[in-house]
């Protein structure tokens, strides 16, 4: 999810937040976030690329310091915030409504023809052309289902070469893909701006648990309440995140 730098008003104050994740209190203020929870260039982060994940963290109950979440920055590029892995599959579990998913990947066998898969096999004379999920609701007469392009989202470098992941594990890449799109497409309103590595090409992720810190007395900052904006998805494209803060 591509973070535009834009907020309604500019935030003249350093803040702080407190919410529930997971049944424990998260506090987050832009001083931890820059210092323990940016991936990548934490010096070229702005105010604004936090605020916007502050915000996220604390509308879908997301805990960064269990990596729940990621806020992802590298060089002058936007920062880019992704769920961690199996965000999206905890939240399913708690939607009263969910009744399960399938998953696997599209295949053009050796004859030419096109073959939806449960699951990740697939010989080596086969081609990888894809994948496909379906997600089961109570109440719909028929399954949510996605299907996505493995052209379209294979993970790459800035050399144009497949990131390591993506070399290595193709298939697993793009069912996780097509999964994040089904449950999504289930539950706009539990996973709205909730995207996965997998489609945005990170590679390589530090799932290390940070422990959450508490500010220095000296420098803690004045905790005021941040709204929980909610991020709404772009119409010419669903990476775009437009959530907007008053400060």
């Amino acid at each position: 999810m591509a973070v535009q730098n834009t907020l309604t008003k500019a935030q003249k104050k350093p803040v702080s937040v407190t919410y529930k994740a997971g049944g424990a209190d998260v506090t987050l203020s832009l001083g931890m976030i820059k210092k323990y929870l940016v991936t990548g260039s934490p010096e070229n982060v702005t105010e604004q690329e936090m605020m916007l994940f502050m915000s996220l963290c604390k509308y879908q109950g997301l805990n960064p310091f269990v990596r729940d979440a990621y806020l992802i920055k590298y060089g002058s590029q936007p920062a880019t915030i992704v769920v961690g892995k199996g965000a999206l599959e905890k939240r399913a579990q708690r939607c009263e409504r969910f009744r399960g998913f399938e998953a696997g990947i599209i295949v053009r066998t050796e004859d030419g023809h096109i073959e939806n898969r449960t699951g990740t096999f697939y010989l080596p004379e086969e081609q990888l052309v894809g994948g496909w999920a379906k997600v089961y609701v109570e109440g719909y007469s028929h399954p949510v289902e996605a299907a996505v392009s493995m052209q379209e989202y294979i993970g790459k470098k800035k050399d144009g070469s497949v990131n390591s992941q993506w070399a290595t594990k193709p298939a697993t890449m793009i069912r996780k893909v097509a999964k994040a799109q089904a449950l999504r497409e289930a539950f706009p309103e539990d996973m709205q701006g909730m995207y996965v590595a997998e489609e945005m090409g990170i590679d390589g992720l530090d799932e290390t648990v940070v422990e959450q810190p508490a500010e220095d007395s000296a420098a803690r900052p004045e905790i005021i309440d941040v709204p929980a904006a909610q991020p709404q998805e772009s119409a010419d494209s669903a990476h775009d995140f437009a959530s907007i803060m008053e400060g």
